[in-house]
């Protein structure tokens, strides 16, 4: 199996927690992050404040921000497909998380 290798070319925001990711393939997606923001590296994106603070970085072309978070620019340019496959992979991250502390939350 191949990996694609995709580069992120430029994004902008389109909605709360949503952006239009350009590819340098010339396709673009509208990405709702909400569904997979969970988790310890992901989750602190919840904060408003924290997700506008998505920069492009120039040498991996992906999404990066100042926690450390990022995604993969394949599973971005393939969101259809893996979406989907991450919201669940993240709803197990907080069930997960809950189970370790107690949290109902």
């Amino acid at each position: 199996m191949t990996h694609e290798i995709y580069r992120i070319s430029s994004f902008r925001k389109v909605a709360p927690f949503t952006l239009r990711v350009h590819f340098d393939d010339g396709t673009s997606q509208i990405i709702d992050f909400r569904p997979v923001l969970k988790g310890e590296l992901h989750g602190p994106l919840q904060e408003p404040t924290l997700f506008d603070q998505v920069r492009l970085d120039s040498e991996v072309h992906t999404l990066v921000w100042p926690n450390g978070a990022d995604f993969d620019p394949a599973m971005l340019h393939n969101w259809p497909e893996s979406g989907p496959a991450l919201k669940t992979l993240a709803e197990q991250w907080a069930s997960a998380k809950h189970s370790l502390t107690g949290s109902a939350t």
